[in-house]
């Protein structure tokens, strides 16, 4: 491969990136939320349970903004906080999957359609190399974080 392509692959990368994020704010919008604030709900609905500090430990909100956060969700009834059963003190976030997905289906219902249609216009060679990419990518992506945590 040769520099052009590669330069073109990572702005594609780059672009998609992006639009990305203009769809995720166009329809936290429209499900009532702010810009990010349904991209958390993601982290409750991929890691389960959280505390309010591993909560701001994925985002990098203060806790301020993370108790602020999770009174929004709690208010739609979709967290609850639950106290640890040993220790009191401690409390968890605990997500209402089923509502969040009702919640946020109407919105990606489509996108999901349409992306499952992409993907099987590829043959299942093709669809190596990009199960592939991505899985390598986001292996990049996530000794990024690491490192500058």
């Amino acid at each position: 491969m040769n520099e052009e392509q590669i330069v073109e692959i990572r702005k594609l990368g780059q672009k998609y990136a992006y639009n990305s994020i203009e769809m995720h704010s166009a329809i936290a919008k429209k499900a009532g939320f702010s810009g990010t604030d349904h991209k958390y709900l993601g982290f409750f609905l991929q890691k389960g349970k959280l505390s309010p500090g591993e909560l701001a430990e994925l985002t990098g909100l203060t806790t301020g903004s993370v108790t602020a956060l999770i009174d929004r969700f709690e208010k739609k009834g979709l967290v609850k906080r639950e106290h640890d059963s040993v220790d009191r003190r401690k409390v968890f976030i605990v997500p209402e999957s089923e509502k969040i997905m009702t919640l946020m289906k109407p919105f990606y219902q489509g996108f999901q359609d349409e992306t499952d249609k992409l993907i099987a216009s590829f043959s299942s060679k093709e669809r190596e190399v990009i199960k592939s990419y991505l899985t390598k990518a986001l292996q990049l992506t996530n000794n990024t974080i690491d490192k500058l945590k």
